[in-house]
């Protein structure tokens, strides 16, 4: 299923957003080959290694019993003579000599052969590959262009994973969805998803999460009530299971399910509708914020810019210190919708894999705290995987563990899971979460449109390698 599923806050609607191998002559002269600076790309004289003394670091992972020299005073010829148990494998570009050392003893060795006349020593570093998760529907696929992998690498977020996992955490960060249904017992959630609340009137306990039961004669839409469970996977799926999706927040991150949406009878239109209203979403963004959610994401929306109700429950959150996140909406037109265009909250449209604004995504010409991420297009069409609720129930019989899904309600999870990573790194060196504000400015400053405005995209697309590594907007 291809489809925009995005739900309207009071509106009429829920607003649907989804053989003998020969050396090759050289090429020919081309106007596009690299004009020489005599800088590096770091903007150093390619004489770098003029400056270069010491040791490198052997703190750092590198080849066990491997050196890299660069000779100085020490003669090739001389380095066994002068320091025993050293052996030369080849001299490389640039001057150093590669040569082996008892395994163990590279610093020990190392020193010696400064002393014997050598200029620099350093290990043979080691470097790894991104931080790939071996969930099958994540690697990109020419014969299906639904895999995550792209839309995720738009935000450059396997090299923020590098990070993720290179420490443990003094804590693990919570993002509150307020949305539709959740199945706590997802086999791909499962473990990720903390207790949460039904919010709603319809008639359930207080902590049953499955889709309220439709009015006599009414039925869902075909992945209606899946939404909150697409949101949540985007966040905080398990990664690394061998099954379907990896969420942004790499197992790190857990997510507060509150459910929001339910059958309302609209009066103007004389028919049922499965949305939700001021009280109910009201009340769900302080229940979030009291129960600690640092990021609150609504992928939610509605036309309706005087909902003081609302507007006094994201300053109570923003009070708490908790961020609300929200879908810009997917009207395709100039102007967000609410609560995403109210002061204080964190706009996220949606952009294609070129980098282009979505045709369906909402955009502000008037400057407004507006980021973006990867959610699909319309046409030509591109969709991503996530998760649906994975069982059937009597008044919804759609057993599917996982839709493809577009929309600007699948680039604001994306946005959540970076900002969470954030607060969850930030914490552990700094002993305390950062502010929302904090988080909005690291987001938007480290952001693809390098801190400035863009009419149609905003700030640019959420960088998460800059977000998690920044000294100057995200950890000065």
């Amino acid at each position: 299923m291809k489809r925009i599923l995005f739900f309207g806050l009071l509106s009429a609607t829920a607003l649907f957003l989804t053989a003998c191998p020969q050396t090759p002559p050289p090429p020919p002269p081309s106007a596009c080959a690299p004009t020489a600076t005599g800088l590096s790309v770091q903007g150093e004289p390619t004489q770098l290694l003029d400056q270069l003394a010491g040791l490198g670091d052997f703190t750092a992972p590198h080849v066990p019993g491997d050196l890299l020299v660069l000779p100085g005073g020490l003669t090739p010829q001389s380095v066994n003579a002068r320091v025993p148990e050293v052996r030369i494998q080849a001299s490389l570009p640039g001057g150093f000599l590669h040569v082996r050392v008892p395994p163990g003893q590279e610093k020990v060795k190392a020193g010696e052969l400064l002393k014997a006349g050598a200029r620099y020593v350093q290990p043979n570093y080691l470097y790894f590959p991104l931080y790939i998760p071996n969930d099958p529907l994540y690697p990109a696929s020419l014969q299906d262009k639904s895999r995550l992998r792209p839309f995720y690498q738009a935000m450059n977020l396997e090299a923020a994973w590098d990070v993720v996992a290179a420490r443990a955490w003094s804590c693990n960060p919570v993002v509150a969805v307020l949305d539709t249904a959740f199945n706590p017992d997802h086999l791909d959630l499962r473990g990720n998803l903390l207790p949460g609340k039904n919010q709603t009137p319809d008639g359930l306990p207080q902590d049953d999460l499955r889709p309220s039961s439709p009015p006599n004669g009414v039925n869902y839409g075909q992945g209606e009530p899946d939404h909150g469970q697409a949101v949540a996977g985007l966040i905080a799926a398990i990664a690394d299971n061998g099954e379907g999706i990896p969420g942004v927040g790499l197992n790190r991150v857990k997510v507060l399910p509150v459910k929001v949406f339910f059958w309302v009878w609209n009066g103007d239109r004389q028919t049922w509708e499965y949305i939700s209203t001021s009280v109910v979403l009201s009340e769900a963004i302080r229940y979030a914020a009291d129960r600690q959610a640092n990021v609150i994401t609504m992928s939610l929306g509605s036309p309706t810019p005087l909902d003081r109700v609302v507007q006094d429950a994201l300053n109570y959150a923003l009070s708490k210190g908790s961020l609300p996140v929200a879908a810009a909406g997917n009207d395709g037109t100039d102007g967000l919708r609410y609560p995403a265009r109210y002061p204080g909250v964190l706009a996220v449209g949606s952009v294609r894999l070129d980098g282009t604004r979505s045709d369906f995504s909402n955009y502000s010409s008037t400057p407004a705290t507006l980021v973006m991420a990867a959610a699909g297009n319309l046409n030509p069409a591109q969709s991503l995987w996530s998760l649906a609720l994975g069982t059937s129930y009597p008044y919804y019989p759609n057993g599917n563990l996982y839709l493809t899904w577009r929309g600007t309600s699948f680039a604001a999870p994306q946005v959540s899971g970076v900002a969470a990573l954030y607060v969850g790194e930030y914490a552990t060196r700094r002993g305390r979460a950062p502010t929302p504000d904090q988080i909005k400015t690291c987001l938007i400053q480290t952001a693809s449109n390098g801190g400035y405005y863009n009419l149609q995209t905003g700030y640019g697309v959420v960088q998460a390698h800059r977000v998690m590594t920044d000294t100057t907007y995200c950890f000065p």
